[in-house]
């Protein structure tokens, strides 16, 4: 399914977690082990420029946190990032350079990666953000199922099928993907790079690269 692999996804230098990254093929691979890499590389991150702030939490000297956000670890907020009045990261999340966890936006389980925008309203769970992808205001993951079985990856445009043994699992957005406002991105979710979704879609599967998702289940490729 190579709509969905890492290497079609990403461009992993934009990210702390590179290294985790690497050893798999496909990302919501990565989302067990999240945890675990930051309490890991947290210690090893330059006190010069991070400062931890409680018990696996590590946040850049050079970040914006305001005083109303509630950080629970394992965390990194990476250099200039802005976390803003009243965000939860609720833990196990990892917030690139220069991305922006808005008002009342939650984190749970994820890799932002840098220059992320989640700015206003939105639920990130279980889910991987590539460089420079937005989710507009309203816009959430979907991370379990209604009926509780395991995710499987559904890829329309080949016909392939992936069961990935994972209860929760939200949505792995590529490079430079928009969602619309208010959109839901349901479970097993995966948007190749340079994507746009249109307000108000639900969207579920793999959507190719370069593509339109329009909210009528419609995947028609950028002009």
């Amino acid at each position: 399914m190579e709509n969905a692999k890492i290497s079609n996804l990403y461009d992993l230098n934009e990210t702390i977690a590179k290294e985790y990254l690497e050893q798999f093929t496909y990302p919501w691979e990565a989302l067990k082990g999240i945890s675990e890499f930051i309490k890991k590389l947290g210690p090893t991150l330059d006190p010069e420029k991070f400062e931890k702030r409680g018990e696996d939490i590590w946040v850049a000297k050079s970040a914006k946190v305001a005083p109303t956000a509630c950080l629970n670890g394992p965390l990194i907020i990476d250099e200039e990032a802005e976390v803003r009045h009243c965000a939860f990261v609720r833990g196990s999340a990892i917030v690139g350079k220069g991305s922006v966890v808005g008002n009342s936006t939650e984190l749970k389980n994820d890799i932002i990666f840098n220059s992320v925008q989640v700015p206003h309203y939105n639920y990130v769970g279980d889910s991987i953000l590539g460089y420079k992808s937005h989710m507009g205001a309203g816009s959430i993951t979907s991370n379990v199922k209604s009926d509780k079985t395991l995710v499987v990856v559904k890829d329309k445009t080949t016909g392939e099928e992936i069961e990935t043994g994972l209860k929760k699992f939200g949505a792995m957005l590529g490079d430079f993907v928009e969602v619309g406002c208010n959109s839901v991105l349901n479970p097993g979710t995966v948007i190749g790079s340079h994507s746009n979704v249109y307000p108000l879609s639900m969207v579920r599967g793999v959507v190719p690269a370069n593509s339109i998702y329009k909210n009528k289940n419609e995947i028609v490729e950028k002009q």
